[in-house]
C-alpha cells in the first residue's frame, strides 16, 4: 500500500499541486510570523543589550510621599552623591544622566513625530575626557550653553534640518528655539524605532528635567570580577531609602525582555489572523481535492478490495498521500515564510514605530509549527475522503459510471443543514434587539454566525441546483456553450458546493466586515460630528497642557468668534474611572453641540455638574440628585449636584463641570488640555490653520485639527479593520481560485471523450473555452451569493449590538466595496479557469474520442 500511495501521488502530481500551494500559504503565514516575532525579539535585546552592556547598576529617584517636605521634593541624585558613589569598592565608573522628552517642529514648520513616548531628550553629561560615550558626535559639536542643540542624525534626516539651524521645540510648556550645533549616534532603541533624541548642554537639561544641579538617574560600571548584586547591596546602603534606588543592570535587561516579548507577541496577532483565515478556507480545498480523487479512483480502489486489500490498508494509502502532500507543503511553506518574515518589518513599520532589523531567527517553534501545522490540516482534512475510500465495496469495480449520492443521504444533509440555519439564524435574531456589546452577547454573536456559515456549507449541495437553475438564465444568453456549462455544474452539485465553499467563507467573512467597519466608521462620523459645534479644535497630548495665555492669542485671532478653553481631568465614582470636562458655561454651547435631556449647563459651577446619560443610567441619578464623586487630584469624595443629565457626547465626555473648579483640581492645576474654537461663519482654510498655530507658538506639542480633521481621527480606528477586511479577501480569493482552477482541471480529465465528441460534432476551440469559462464563473456566482447572504444577515445581527453602545449606529452598506467583491469573485472564476480550458481546447478530437 505504501508503494500504491506513493504511485498515485507521482501520478496525480498535477492535481495535487493547488493543495500543496494552498497548504504552502497558509504554513507560509504561520512560520512567516513566528520567524518575524523571534527575529525582532532578538533584534529589541541585542539593542536593548548594548544599552546596559556597560552598565553594573543604576540609580534612580523615587516619588516623593505626598505632603513631604521641601528638601524632599528634590532630586537626591546630585553631584555629591555620584562622587561618594565613585568611591565604592568594585565601582569603576559613574555616569549621571537627565533624562526626559522634547517634540520638534521640523524644518518645514510641521510637527516632526508627534509621539510622546518617541520624543526622547536629554543632558550631554561629558566625562573627563570632554565626552559623552553614550551619544559618539557624528558632526559638529556638543551644546555647551542653553541656546544650543544636539540631535541624531535621524532626526536630523526626518527633519531636513542642518548644522546651523534654528529648531523650534518643547517640552513640557512654552515653545523654545535653539540652534543645531551637533549631530549625534545613539543605539537607544526607543530612538533608533522611529524615535527622536535631542540634547541639551547639562545645566539646562537639569532645569528641564529634574532640577539644578541634580539628575534624574546615575549608572555605575562595575570593576572586573565584581558581582553585580553584591554592588548593587553597597551602593543602596549608600542612598537615602526614601529618595532612591539602585537596579542591577541584569534585573533591567530582566524588565526589558518582557516589554519584549509583550510587544512581539502583539505583532504575531494580525499575521496569524491571517494563517488562521488562509488555513479554514485551504481546508476545504483539500477536502475537494481528495474527494474528487478519490472519487475518480473509485474502479482502482474496488479492484483493491477484491485483490485482498483491507479497508484500513484503503484509508491509509489516502491519509498516506495527505502525509506527503503536507511534508511538502511544509517545506515550501517555510521557505516562503521566511520571506514574509524578512518583509514584514517593513509592511508594520510606522513613520513613529520602525520595527528594529535584524538578522533572521528560526527558532525550534517555527520550524514545529510548519510542520504541526502542514501536515496536520492536510491530514485531518483528507480523512473524510480517507472514511469513504474506505467504504468502496469490490462490486464498484464492475460499474463504469459514478454513482449519485443517495437520497438517504441527501435528506440527512438537508436536515442537518436546515437545523444548523434555524440554530444559528435564531441565535443572531435573539440578540437583534439585545442592543448591548457586552462580552457574553458578542461571543454569542459569534457562534451565531459560525452557526450560519456552517449551516449554508452543509446546505451548498442542496441549494446548488436552484441557485445554479436561476444563474442559469444569464449563462443561456450565450447559447449552447452557457447551457452545457450550467449542466456542468449541476452534473455534481456536492462538487460544486465543496468548490465554491472557499468563496463562500471568504465572502462572508469580508462582506460583514465590509458592513460593519462602514456602519460603524459612519456612526463615529456622526457622533464625533454630532457633538462638535466648534471649527477647530487645538488639543495637547495627555499630561501636557495648552499655555493659559494661548487661550487669550487664539481669541484675539482674526477671524474667531469664539476660543473656550476646555480642562479635561478625571471623575471617580463608584462605578469606576470616568473622563469630566471643564468649560466656560457661557460659551459651551457655542462650542459643544449638547443635547439635554433635562436641565442644562447654565448652572454649572462649583459643587454643580452635568452628566451624561450613561453615567447617569450607571449611577442612578437624575436633574436635582446627587452624584458621590471625588475630582482629579483630590481623593476625597463628595456630593455633586446634578443640575442637567445631555445625552452621550464624545466631545464632553461623560461629565460636565465648571472649568473653574476642574481645572483648580486636575492633576495638571490650572492647565488647559484642548481650546474649541469658532469661526466666523465657520471659516475653515489654511490661512485660518497657520494664524491659530501660530497664535499658539507653534508649538510641535499641540494638534490644530479642523472639524473634518477632527472627525476623520475620531473614526480612524476603523483602519485596522478595512485592512483586516481587504487581507482577507486577497486570501480567499487567491485560495478560491486555487480550488476552482483545480476542480475544472480534474473536471476536464474526467471529460475527455466528451469534450472531444463536442469538438468531432462541430464546437470549435473558442467553444470549449467559453464553456469551461461560463462553468467557472457559474460555480464563483453561486459561492458568492451565498456568502454575501450570510455575510449581510450575520451584520445586521451584529451590528445591532453597537446600536447599544453607541446610538448613531445605523446599518450602511458599502455598495461600493460589495460591488468589487462580486466583480472580483466572477473574475476570479473566469482567470481560474484559463488554464483547464485552454488545455480543454488543446485535445484532439479523435485521440479524445478514442481515449479508454
Amino acid at each position: 500500500m505504501l508503494k500504491t500511495a506513493l504511485r498515485n501521488l507521482l501520478a496525480h502530481k498535477a492535481r495535487q499541486i493547488m493543495t500543496l500551494l494552498a497548504v504552502c500559504l497558509g504554513v507560509a503565514f504561520v512560520s512567516g510570523t513566528l520567524v518575524f516575532a523571534d527575529s525582532t525579539a532578538e533584534a529589541h535585546r541585542a539593542a536593548a543589550s548594548k544599552s546596559f552592556a556597560d552598565i553594573a547598576v543604576s540609580v534612580t529617584a523615587k516619588e516623593p510621599p505626598p505632603g513631604a517636605a521641601a528638601h524632599q521634593q528634590t532630586s537626591a541624585l546630585d553631584d555629591a552623591l555620584a562622587r561618594k558613589l565613585a568611591a565604592v569598592p568594585g565601582v569603576a565608573a559613574v555616569r549621571p544622566s537627565v533624562d526626559g522628552t522634547a517634540a520638534l517642529n521640523a524644518a518645514d514648520g510641521t510637527p516632526l513625530r508627534v509621539n510622546p513616548g518617541a520624543n526622547q531628550a536629554a543632558g550631554y553629561v561629558p566625562g573627563k575626557d570632554g565626552k559623552d560615550s553614550r551619544y559618539p558626535l557624528a558632526d559638529g559639536r556638543a551644546p555647551t550653553n542653553s541656546g544650543e542643540l544636539a540631535l541624531d542624525r535621524g532626526t536630523v534626516a526626518a527633519g531636513h534640518f542642518r548644522l546651523g539651524d534654528t529648531i523650534t521645540l518643547a517640552t513640557d510648556g512654552p515653545v523654545m528655539t535653539k540652534r543645531l550645533v551637533g549631530i549625534v549616534t545613539t543605539e537607544d532603541t526607543r530612538v533608533t524605532a522611529g524615535g527622536t533624541l535631542a540634547l541639551f548642554d547639562k545645566a539646562t537639561a537639569q532645569k528641564l528635567f529634574a532640577y539644578p544641579g541634580h539628575y534624574t538617574g546615575i549608572d555605575l560600571s562595575a570593576e572586573p570580577g565584581t558581582d553585580q548584586f553584591a554592588l548593587s547591596r553597597r551602593v543602596t546602603g549608600m542612598l537615602p531609602a526614601d529618595r532612591a534606588e539602585a537596579t542591577t543592570g541584569a534585573a533591567q535587561a530582566a524588565q526589558q525582555a518582557i516589554l519584549v516579548d509583550t510587544l512581539t507577541r502583539g505583532y504575531e496577532k494580525l499575521p496569524l489572523v491571517f494563517a488562521g483565515v488562509s488555513l479554514f478556507i485551504g481546508s476545504f480545498l483539500i477536502i475537494n481535492t481528495f474527494t474528487m480523487l478519490v472519487s475518480r479512483r473509485t474502479r482502482e480502489i474496488a479492484l483493491l478490495r477484491a485483490i485482498g486489500a483491507t479497508r484500513r490498508q484503503v484509508s491509509r494509502s489516502v491519509l498516506l498521500e495527505a502525509l506527503l502532500v503536507g511534508l511538502v507543503a511544509s517545506a515550501a511553506g517555510f521557505l516562503l515564510g521566511l520571506g514574509i518574515a524578512s518583509v514584514l518589518p517593513d509592511i508594520l513599520s510606522t513613520e513613529g514605530n520602525t520595527l528594529p532589523q535584524g538578522p533572521l531567527v528560526i527558532g525550534p517553534r517555527s520550524l514545529v509549527a510548519a510542520l504541526g501545522v502542514g501536515v496536520g490540516v492536510t491530514v485531518l482534512a483528507a480523512w473524510l475522503p480517507s472514511r469513504r475510500a474506505a467504504k468502496v465495496a469490490p462490486i464498484e469495480a464492475m460499474r463504469t459510471t459514478e454513482q449519485p449520492p443517495s437520497a438517504k443521504r441527501s435528506r440527512i444533509r438537508g436536515v442537518a443543514g436546515l437545523a444548523l440555519l434555524v440554530l444559528g439564524a435564531g441565535v443572531l435574531v435573539s440578540l437583534s434587539g439585545a442592543k448591548d456589546a457586552s462580552e457574553k452577547n458578542l461571543q454569542n454573536a459569534m457562534v451565531g454566525c459560525a452557526l450560519l456559515v456552517a449551516a449554508l456549507i452543509v446546505l451548498a449541495p442542496v441549494l446548488a441546483s436552484p441557485m445554479i437553475r436561476l444563474t442559469g438564465r444569464l449563462t443561456g444568453r450565450f447559447g449552447i456553450t452557457g447551457h452545457l456549462a450550467q449542466q456542468n455544474a449541476l452534473r455534481d452539485p456536492r462538487r460544486t458546493a465543496a468548490t465554491a465553499a472557499t468563496l463562500l467563507i471568504s465572502t462572508a467573512l469580508v462582506a460583514g466586515l465590509a458592513v460593519i467597519g462602514n456602519s460603524t466608521g459612519q456612526a463615529l462620523d456622526r457622533q464625533a460630528a454630532a457633538g462638535l459645534g466648534a471649527d477647530y479644535v487645538i488639543s495637547s497630548p495627555p499630561m501636557t497642557g495648552v499655555d493659559p495665555a494661548a487661550v487669550r492669542r487664539v481669541a484675539d485671532t482674526s477671524g474667531v468668534r469664539t476660543a473656550s478653553a476646555v480642562t479635561d481631568s478625571t471623575l471617580f465614582t463608584g462605578g469606576g474611572v470616568r473622563e469630566i470636562s471643564g468649560v466656560d458655561p457661557h460659551t459651551v454651547h457655542d462650542v459643544m453641540k449638547l443635547d439635554f435631556v433635562s436641565g442644562s449647563a447654565k448652572d454649572l459651577g462649583p459643587g454643580r455638574i452635568a452628566v451624561s446619560s450613561t453615567l447617569a443610567r450607571a449611577n442612578g441619578v437624575t436633574t436635582g440628585g446627587h452624584l458621590n464623586a471625588a475630582l482629579g487630584r483630590n481623593q476625597e469624595f463628595r456630593k455633586y449636584t446634578v443640575v442637567g443629565v445631555y445625552k452621550d457626547n464624545p466631545v464632553a465626555h461623560d461629565a460636565l463641570g465648571a472649568r473653574s473648579e476642574v481645572a483648580h483640581d486636575s492633576y495638571l492645576p490650572g492647565s488647559v488640555q484642548r481650546i474649541l474654537v469658532r469661526t466666523d461663519g465657520g471659516a475653515v482654510s489654511k490661512t485660518t490653520e497657520d494664524r491659530l498655530r501660530t497664535a499658539v507658538g507653534n508649538s510641535p506639542l499641540l494638534k490644530v485639527q479642523d472639524r473634518e480633521q477632527f472627525v476623520h481621527e475620531a473614526a480612524g480606528t476603523m483602519g485596522d479593520l478595512l485592512t483586516l477586511m481587504y487581507g482577507m479577501l486577497a486570501i480567499g480569493i487567491v485560495i478560491a481560485a486555487l480550488g476552482i482552477m483545480n476542480t475544472l482541471a480534474m473536471s476536464v480529465a474526467e471529460r475527455t471523450r466528451e469534450i472531444g465528441a463536442l469538438r468531432a460534432i462541430g464546437m470549435d476551440r473558442s467553444g470549449i473555452r467559453r464553456m469551461i469559462r461560463l462553468e467557472a464563473v457559474t460555480v464563483a456566482a453561486f459561492g458568492t451569493l451565498l456568502g454575501l447572504a450570510g455575510g449581510l444577515f450575520g451584520a445586521w445581527a451584529v451590528g445591532s449590538l453597537a446600536n447599544g453602545a453607541m446610538p448613531q449606529y445605523a446599518l450602511a452598506l458599502p455598495w461600493g466595496t460589495l460591488l468589487l467583491v462580486c466583480l472580483l469573485s466572477l473574475a476570479i472564476g473566469a482567470l481560474a479557469a484559463a488554464v483547464p480550458a485552454r488545455r480543454a481546447a488543446a485535445l484532439s478530437p479523435l485521440e479524445a474520442v478514442a481515449e479508454a
